[in-house]
């Protein structure tokens, strides 16, 4: 999803765009008919020969919980994060690329803690990694963004279609009507994609950004989703478990609220737009409409 708003906002700015990963873009992606290059970053794909004569790089391909094989597969974060991410990078350097800017994670950026997280010290890792290998040639410039709201053709959809069949309560006895404790930064894909073109722009080479944009409770966040689907259903927050947000998938723990506010300054630097949640809601609710 990222790496399709990312593309095309570059494309927007009359940039020659190549898109990059293990499978060719689907038919109906925003990214079909780019010019793309096959492989893997995490096993050797994506050459220093196929990275010559690109002036930057953007990563959007780290693999998160959501991919991994379960607790305890190591080699999963060595290779996907701990060791791919960096040597990605370090093949784009010796290519003669110019600028390197991964999308990474706010986990360990926020909560330095929580690099008990295999997941988080993985991510960690991927970021200092890379930016490491800055220098006056080299540019690597990582921005750790919060939970993302957009969508895109593809899988993105299909859990919005899922959330909105709740909202519309078409999914009685099947999805129950709360939200877990808890809560978190939020930050829509433009956002996102606007501050990428910033980090090409004007990033600092070496440097993490700290990027995101508004501070939620899972339960406000759920009923915005609500609200923009007109459905008039309201939701409560109970301290359980819950089926589109279960607790694996809450890194600091359910109940707790990971809150912060990004440096104005670098928003600035960055250029990226704040106050972009409830809009991008109402697009996404409103696009999925105009498909029926």
């Amino acid at each position: 999803m990222i790496g399709q708003h990312v593309t095309r906002a570059l494309a927007a700015q009359g940039n020659d765009v190549t898109v990059a990963g293990r499978n060719a873009p689907a038919a109906g992606s925003w990214v079909e008919g780019f010019d793309f290059l096959e492989g893997d970053y995490a096993t050797g794909g994506l050459s220093v020969e196929e990275l010559t004569g690109f002036d930057a790089v953007v990563f959007t391909a780290g693999q998160d919980i959501r991919h991994a094989g379960g607790p305890g597969d190591d080699d999963f974060w060595r290779v996907y994060q701990i060791e791919g991410v960096p040597q990605a990078a370090a093949r784009a350097k010796a290519a003669g690329v110019k600028r390197f800017v991964q999308i990474g994670s706010y986990y360990h950026h926020v909560r330095p803690d929580l690099v008990s997280n295999e997941y988080v010290a993985a991510r960690k890792a991927a970021d200092e990694g890379a930016r490491a290998l800055s220098d006056k040639s080299f540019a690597a410039i990582t921005l750790n963004p919060p939970s993302i709201v957009g969508t895109a053709p593809g899988g993105s959809v299909k859990q919005l279609q899922r959330q909105l069949r709740w909202a519309a309560g078409d999914l009685v006895g099947k999805v129950p009507d709360f939200a877990p404790a808890g809560g978190t930064n939020y930050m829509s894909v433009r956002s996102v994609a606007e501050a990428v073109t910033g980090a090409l722009a004007n990033g600092e080479g070496g440097r993490a950004y700290l990027i995101g944009d508004e501070n939620l409770r899972f339960v406000d966040f759920f009923n915005l989703v609500f609200a923009a689907s007109g459905s008039g259903r309201v939701l409560g927050e109970r301290d359980e478990e819950h089926p589109f947000l279960p607790d694996w998938a809450i890194v600091p723990g359910r109940g707790n609220v990971l809150a912060y506010e990004p440096d104005p300054a670098e928003v600035a630097l960055l250029g990226y737009r704040r106050g972009d949640v409830q809009p991008m809601l109402e697009e996404m609710v409103a696009a999925l409409a105009d498909l029926g």
